[in-house]
């Protein structure tokens, strides 16, 4: 049985053990990811100017032997020779040491430049065959391909490839390059510091930007361009086509401004305004009840009552007076005789009693 201090020992250092290996395998991941697709972020389109419409662009002319087809401009400067031209097919413009040349001459120097400095750049070996290649930039002391170089854009048609050496690129016969998940060929660039030369019946695509010339074996093909800024372009039976280019559109702007705008305007303005407004409604009730009401229940009341009592009670008959009893109540509906109605019965009944007290008194002294 351990002791106790070797237990807490072990429970201790086992949290300890896996936390350095979990760190381990977490820094052995990010170290991968680096080496595999930290390239990818620093390629950058290279502007190939006016010399992005040529084809073939040479610094000290052009050689073609044989039935040579040519998909776009052609040009040369500062030198206008072209050896071999009756034996080509253009389908674009020959420009022979004029203005144009001369621009797409100092474009390209200006792109070459700009290939050769960006950065960072991951280091591969010369040879390019048999390995897949995200997008990137890419470093060799030279560049060599015999077998396939595949290119893999992932899906992204707008990603970009550059490859850098400072010295040869040498393709062997045969060999291709593969472009393949929307790769591209208008954004491939091969920076090649000296000559460039594809091997017989080669299949390459890209652009290839090189300080001193360019050279093509028998029925090699190029999807891209060969521009060399010095030296020659030297061609036999082969096809270059200028590669056209799908630019990607993002898709998330539109939808987002839509969406929010509309939803919360009308929903404000609609419900607070027609709530408020028929409020008033209730001042007006109020103010025409009460005032009516008072006012003509009032005045008539008194006056009617006061005014015909007093007038008629001082003319009545003897033969009236004689119909009302000596000391009869009050009921409140007697009805006298010539139109008299029950508001004259008060005076009638004080002449009554004065008659008699009369009466009595006289009487009483015939007593005497």
């Amino acid at each position: 049985m351990q002791p106790a201090h070797a237990l807490g020992t072990t429970r201790t250092v086992r949290p300890r053990l896996a936390a350095a290996v979990a760190l381990v395998i977490a820094l052995s991941v990010v170290i991968m990811l680096t080496v595999t697709t930290g390239a990818q972020a620093a390629a950058v389109t290279v502007n190939l100017g006016t010399a992005d419409s040529f084809v073939v662009l040479a610094g000290s002319g052009i050689t073609n032997t044989g039935p040579t087809t040519l998909n776009g401009d052609v040009g040369t400067a500062p030198t206008p020779a072209f050896t071999g031209r009756s034996s080509a097919t253009i389908s674009g413009q020959v420009h022979l040491a004029d203005a144009v040349a001369t621009t797409a001459q100092n474009d390209l120097t200006t792109a070459y430049n700009q290939a050769a400095a960006e950065s960072p750049s991951t280091a591969i070996a010369v040879e390019l065959g048999g390995q897949r290649l995200l997008s990137g930039v890419y470093q060799a002391a030279s560049l060599g391909l015999t077998g396939t170089l595949t290119l893999d854009a992932q899906g992204n048609p707008n990603a970009v490839f550059v490859f850098q050496t400072p010295s040869t690129l040498t393709t062997a016969a045969g060999s291709q390059v593969l472009l393949v998940n929307g790769a591209q060929a208008c954004n491939v660039y091969f920076q090649v510091g000296s000559s460039a030369t594809l091997g017989t019946g080669s299949a390459f695509q890209g652009n290839i930007l090189a300080f001193t010339s360019i050279s093509f074996g028998t029925n090699a093909t190029l999807v891209g361009r060969a521009l060399a800024r010095n030296g020659a372009v030297t061609l036999q039976s082969n096809t270059i086509t200028r590669p056209s280019c799908i630019t990607a559109t993002p898709t998330a702007t539109p939808t987002a401004t839509t969406s929010g705008t509309p939803t919360a305007t009308p929903t404000a303005t609609a419900t607070a305004t027609p709530t408020a407004t028929p409020t008033p409604t209730a001042t007006a009730t109020a103010t025409a009840t009460a005032t009516p009401t008072a006012t003509a229940t009032a005045t008539p009341t008194q006056t009617a009552t006061a005014t015909p009592t007093a007038t008629r009670t001082q003319t009545p008959t003897g033969s009236q007076v004689s119909h009302v009893p000596s000391g009869a109540p009050d009921t409140g509906s007697y009805t006298g005789g010539g139109g008299l109605g029950a508001a004259r019965l008060p005076a009638a009944l004080i002449v009554s009693g004065l008659v008699t007290l009369a009466a009595l008194s006289v009487r009483r002294r015939s007593n005497h």
